[in-house]
Protein backbone atom coordinates (compact mmCIF):
# COMPACT_ATOMS: atom_id res chain seq x y z
CA UNK A 1 0.00 0.00 0.00
CA UNK A 2 3.03 2.55 0.79
CA UNK A 3 4.49 1.58 -2.16
CA UNK A 4 1.75 2.88 -4.22
CA UNK A 5 1.81 6.49 -2.61
CA UNK A 6 5.13 6.90 -2.99
CA UNK A 7 5.43 7.64 -6.60
CA UNK A 8 2.25 10.44 -6.40
CA UNK A 9 4.05 11.71 -3.29
CA UNK A 10 7.46 11.84 -4.84
CA UNK A 11 5.79 13.66 -8.11
CA UNK A 12 3.79 16.40 -6.37
CA UNK A 13 7.14 17.11 -4.51
CA UNK A 14 9.25 17.56 -7.52
CA UNK A 15 6.50 19.56 -8.81
CA UNK A 16 6.16 21.63 -6.14
CA UNK A 17 9.42 22.51 -6.21
CA UNK A 18 9.76 22.84 -9.70
CA UNK A 19 7.11 25.71 -9.16
CA UNK A 20 9.30 27.22 -6.47
CA UNK A 21 12.17 27.70 -8.16
CA UNK A 22 9.80 29.23 -11.19
CA UNK A 23 9.43 32.17 -8.53
CA UNK A 24 12.37 34.19 -8.57
CA UNK A 25 12.98 37.91 -8.26
CA UNK A 26 13.95 38.57 -11.64
CA UNK A 27 11.08 40.74 -12.47
CA UNK A 28 12.66 42.66 -9.61
CA UNK A 29 16.33 42.84 -10.90
CA UNK A 30 17.09 46.03 -12.93
CA UNK A 31 19.62 46.12 -15.90
CA UNK A 32 20.82 42.47 -14.66
CA UNK A 33 20.36 41.28 -18.36
CA UNK A 34 22.69 43.92 -21.02
CA UNK A 35 24.52 46.91 -20.73
CA UNK A 36 22.56 49.72 -20.59
CA UNK A 37 22.75 53.25 -22.73
CA UNK A 38 21.48 56.25 -22.67
CA UNK A 39 18.15 56.63 -20.36
CA UNK A 40 14.82 59.09 -20.66
CA UNK A 41 14.27 59.53 -17.23
CA UNK A 42 11.55 62.55 -17.56
CA UNK A 43 7.92 62.32 -16.58
CA UNK A 44 5.27 60.40 -18.17
CA UNK A 45 1.91 61.45 -18.95
CA UNK A 46 -0.34 59.14 -17.67
CA UNK A 47 -4.29 58.27 -18.48
CA UNK A 48 -5.80 56.97 -15.60
CA UNK A 49 -9.06 54.72 -16.68
CA UNK A 50 -11.58 53.67 -13.76
CA UNK A 51 -11.12 49.96 -12.01
CA UNK A 52 -10.91 46.94 -14.22
CA UNK A 53 -9.33 48.85 -16.89
CA UNK A 54 -5.95 49.16 -18.04
CA UNK A 55 -3.75 52.68 -17.17
CA UNK A 56 -2.36 53.74 -20.16
CA UNK A 57 1.49 55.81 -19.78
CA UNK A 58 3.15 57.35 -22.83
CA UNK A 59 6.57 59.78 -23.38
CA UNK A 60 8.43 61.18 -26.07
CA UNK A 61 11.49 59.23 -26.94
CA UNK A 62 13.12 61.28 -29.61
CA UNK A 63 10.35 62.24 -32.16
CA UNK A 64 8.60 59.07 -31.12
CA UNK A 65 5.96 58.56 -28.74
CA UNK A 66 6.02 55.19 -26.21
CA UNK A 67 2.87 54.05 -25.09
CA UNK A 68 2.82 51.38 -21.95
CA UNK A 69 -0.06 49.78 -20.82
CA UNK A 70 -0.46 47.57 -17.97
CA UNK A 71 -2.64 45.35 -15.89
CA UNK A 72 -3.11 45.55 -12.46
CA UNK A 73 0.19 44.12 -10.90
CA UNK A 74 1.15 42.23 -13.88
CA UNK A 75 3.97 41.76 -14.68
CA UNK A 76 3.66 42.50 -18.09
CA UNK A 77 3.04 45.41 -20.45
CA UNK A 78 1.18 46.44 -23.58
CA UNK A 79 3.49 48.77 -25.61
CA UNK A 80 2.89 50.44 -28.50
CA UNK A 81 5.26 52.95 -30.30
CA UNK A 82 3.92 56.34 -32.51
CA UNK A 83 6.59 57.11 -35.35
CA UNK A 84 7.34 60.88 -35.73
CA UNK A 85 4.47 61.98 -33.40
CA UNK A 86 3.90 65.76 -33.79
CA UNK A 87 3.75 66.22 -30.11
CA UNK A 88 7.40 64.70 -29.96
CA UNK A 89 10.11 67.54 -30.62
CA UNK A 90 12.47 65.00 -31.81
CA UNK A 91 14.61 65.73 -28.47
CA UNK A 92 13.54 63.29 -25.30
CA UNK A 93 11.29 65.18 -23.36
Amino acid sequence: MYRCLVVPLALAGAVMLGGAAGCSSKTLERYQDAPVGAQNENPADLIRFPDGYSNVASKCDGPNRVYVAFKGDEVRAAVAVVGNDPRCTGAAR
